[in-house]
């Protein structure tokens, strides 16, 4: 059981950022995300796209904002379970939650502030029928460990920045001993740096790129073995793989959300302006995955709304304790030790 005093479900930059404001009132925050790293859409879908609103940088990558907001948090030592999604949350009979994930990890705290963005991601698939069947046993959507491809031959297919990089470092860093991306059309999405890096490396024969093409078949006995390619101009292509990485991005869902009692509207959770609490005492919700009147899903606007939301949560964790406003241009930053 992780003990913690605020469970921040979701590591986007607004649970990020709702870590450091818990930080300044000496709140201890625990994150839970289903992605294999903090950063949810700014890290695993557009790390190198470029945001335009956040105040004082006139451009920052999504990336880089990231790194900021780790950066900003460290002082206040947040824990992380990542990879793994909450799947329930249960009241105890004291007002505190107990919010286990899907693979059985428990955490407990008098505090639940939902950050999860736009919900769980699922990983899109291709239209493999019997895709299904090699999950884990060499088929993967996203790749957690890279050692796991040490030696191993991979293709991965897609067309944007995730395809683009994990193909780049798969093959510079020597670690698979064959790297195959597959993309359907000639033209990339991704960042033009990685295109081109791609480009290079596929001149010096350390990433097979082929284009106009796309995975229409697996197979293998016990494990994959092979991926048929479909080529629009030379036909059917077979490689013989160890593991099939198809790198299409992620779709959103509410997943176990829907079924945790919340008040819900239009597919997200309704919340009180006030100070972002739900309609479950003790549970807040703040980013992209709440709703109220004029809402506007802006990262600056859930940087306000975690803010306001430890400031509440602080008073029912101590209501015998005032919360006096302290700047921190005059306190400075005193992390934990």
């Amino acid at each position: 059981m992780i003990k913690t005093d605020i469970i921040i479900i979701g590591a986007g930059p607004v649970g990020l950022f709702t870590v450091f404001e818990a930080g300044l009132l000496k709140l201890r925050c625990h994150l839970i995300d289903s992605l294999p790293q903090p950063g949810g859409q700014c890290s695993e879908i557009y790390p190198k796209k470029p945001i335009y609103d956040i105040p004082g940088f006139p451009e920052i990558l999504a990336g880089d904002l990231i790194n900021n907001l780790m950066a900003q948090a460290a002082p206040f030592k947040p824990g992380f379970t990542l990879g793994e999604a909450a799947e329930t949350i249960d009241k105890n009979e004291d007002g505190t939650f107990t919010v286990t994930t899907v693979k059985g990890t428990q955490h407990h705290a008098p505090i639940v502030i939902i950050a999860g963005g736009l919900g769980v991601f699922e990983p899109r698939k291709p239209p493999i029928d019997n895709l299904g069947e090699f999950e884990d046993k060499g088929v993967e959507y996203m790749i957690k460990d890279p050692e796991i491809y040490r030696g191993k031959r991979c293709v991965l297919a897609g067309g944007g920045d995730s395809a683009l990089d994990w193909s780049i470092f798969l093959a510079e860093n020597n670690l698979a001993s064959q790297v195959t991306l597959v993309h359907r059309s000639a033209s990339f999405r991704g960042h033009l740096d990685s295109v081109q890096k791609v480009i290079d490396l596929s001149e010096q024969g350390k990433i097979e790129l082929i284009t106009e093409a796309e995975v229409t078949g697996i197979s293998g006995e016990s494990r994959l073995e092979q991926v048929q390619i479909t080529h629009q101009t030379q036909g059917e292509i077979t490689r013989n793989t160890d593991h099939f990485i198809p790198l299409f991005g992620l779709k959103p869902s509410l997943g176990p959300m829907a079924s945790w009692g919340l008040t819900l509207e239009k597919g997200a959770i309704k919340v009180d302006t006030l100070d972002y609490s739900t309609n479950i005492p003790g549970i807040y919700a703040v980013g992209d995955v709440n709703t109220y009147e004029n809402k506007l899903k802006l990262i600056l606007c859930g940087f306000h709304e975690g803010t306001l939301a430890v400031q509440s949560a602080f008073a029912r964790i101590f209501p015998e304790k005032k919360n006096v406003l302290k700047y921190t241009t005059v306190n400075g930053i005193q992390g934990f030790a």
